[in-house]
């Protein structure tokens, strides 16, 4: 009998910036499913003038993608939290072979119990894409007001059929949809009431 393999890792690709096609390696691991070149460059266009000089939280990293688009395209700090060992350890890889180590931090634990930390920086941008059968999108919206910005933009992608429930003080910026998933772009107005 033949031993079983694990199917190779796959790829995606940095799509703009100073890393622009720069690879990142998808493990094969139960939910991730990283966001499309199509999806990145609709929201990376949507946030357009606020990336320079920003701070952005990747609440659920997986392979990292949005969180170091970002940084390629201008951001000036990116907090990756990714709670999987492995995956964890594949991101640092991932960011001294870019040498970003200055720019990227990579938090290896659960996104939900790194929300409950007191924060050390507040962000701009929060991006939050969990795996779709863990429907993390509420726990993680109700304990990130602490951690955000005046003015912070949220990303939430999930799946077509669902529209995470947001605080009143979030407006809709934009949103689109695949065939399978709904992506939207959240602005906060003034400050956060902690």
């Amino acid at each position: 009998m033949k031993p079983t393999r694990k199917p190779a890792p796959g790829q995606v690709r940095i799509i703009g910036g100073r890393w622009r096609g720069s690879k990142l390696t998808v493990a094969d691991s139960p939910g991730l499913r990283p966001s499309s070149d199509r999806v990145r460059e609709t929201l990376f266009n949507w946030l357009g003038p606020g990336l320079p000089g920003a701070n952005v939280l990747d609440l659920f990293a997986g392979s990292g993608a949005l969180g170091l688009e970002a940084i390629s395209r201008g951001a000036s700090h990116a907090t990756l939290v990714e709670r999987d060992p492995a995956l964890a350890h594949s991101l640092r890889q991932v960011v001294e072979r870019l040498d970003a180590g200055a720019q990227v931090q990579v938090a290896a634990t659960d996104a939900l119990a790194w929300l409950r930390q007191t924060p050390a920086r507040r962000f701009d941008i929060v991006f939050v894409d969990p795996p779709f059968a863990a429907q993390l999108w509420q726990p993680a919206i109700d304990g990130i007001a602490a951690h955000l910005a005046d003015d912070a933009w949220v990303y939430l992608e999930s799946p077509l059929s669902l529209a995470p429930v947001v605080p009143a003080g979030w407006q809709l910026h934009c949103e689109a949809g695949t065939r399978e998933v709904r992506y939207a772009l959240y602005r906060l107005h003034g400050a956060v009431t902690l």
